[in-house]
């Protein structure tokens, strides 16, 4: 499933999970920041995120032309401006799997994985991670994920929350996954949206341990995100 080539060091990707929240800017940040920090991809693009996908962007992403559907979401801008990004993707370093093929690598335990993240999460995709119910692969890979006692993050983007999600978001807590909403923050002194999306994604990638350079980080002087973006004004 995950065959080791003469010469190569054997593959140990990040799992990413696109389900089906408002927030498909979110998934294209952390996809770009993956692939720059070398690291390798196996990508679920949940049925429901499908949709979000085309509404937000206009991108059909389609199994048989994932690459080049990929390489045209990773290279628009938070804003949905066409190439505002020109990511060099490299197709050897992301696998693609089907939401519906539950025989898929990431369904197994003994598939090698460092972890996985969910961006964005929907309150449905995180009840069934929270109830194990793996109705899907992005569903069943994450319960896997929490019983191999890999990293998972879960970017949840809802608002308001009700408390039966509130509960569910508890709950993986407690079973060890970090729950990262997708709440912008201002003191890093955005001044574009991209700015804002980049901060969410650089605190989930933070969340897995993953370096980047997504964000300003507080060093503790007041006013310098002011002055950044004063500056770039």
């Amino acid at each position: 499933m995950n065959p080791v080539k003469p010469g190569e060091t054997r593959r140990t990707p990040w799992i990413v999970g696109v389900s089906g929240a408002s927030g498909t800017p979110y998934a294209a940040a952390v996809l770009r920041a993956l692939l720059d920090a070398g690291e390798s991809v196996d990508l679920v693009v949940s049925r429901a995120s499908r949709l979000t996908l085309l509404d937000e962007t206009g991108i059909a992403f389609r199994d048989a032309h994932w690459q080049d559907d990929l390489r045209e979401w990773l290279a628009r801008g938070a804003d949905g401006k066409p190439g505002t990004f020109q990511p060099a993707i490299d197709t050897d370093a992301v696998r693609h799997w089907s939401a519906g093929d539950l025989a898929a690598g990431p369904s197994s335990g003994s598939y090698p994985a460092k972890g996985m993240i969910v961006v964005p999460a929907s309150t449905a995709c995180v009840a069934g991670i929270a109830l194990g119910l793996s109705k899907d692969l992005l569903q069943r890979a994450a319960s896997v994920t929490l019983k191999e006692r890999r990293a998972l993050v879960v970017a949840v983007r809802e608002t308001p929350l009700n408390g039966q999600t509130l509960r569910h978001l508890v709950t993986l807590d407690d079973l060890g996954a970090a729950v990262v909403p997708a709440s912008p923050g201002f003191y890093a002194g955005a001044t574009h949206i991209q700015d804002l999306v980049d901060f969410v994604a650089g605190r989930v990638l933070d969340s897995a341990g993953v370096e980047h350079d997504l964000y300003r980080r507080w060093k503790g002087d007041l006013g310098a995100g002011f002055r950044t973006a004063d500056t770039t004004n």
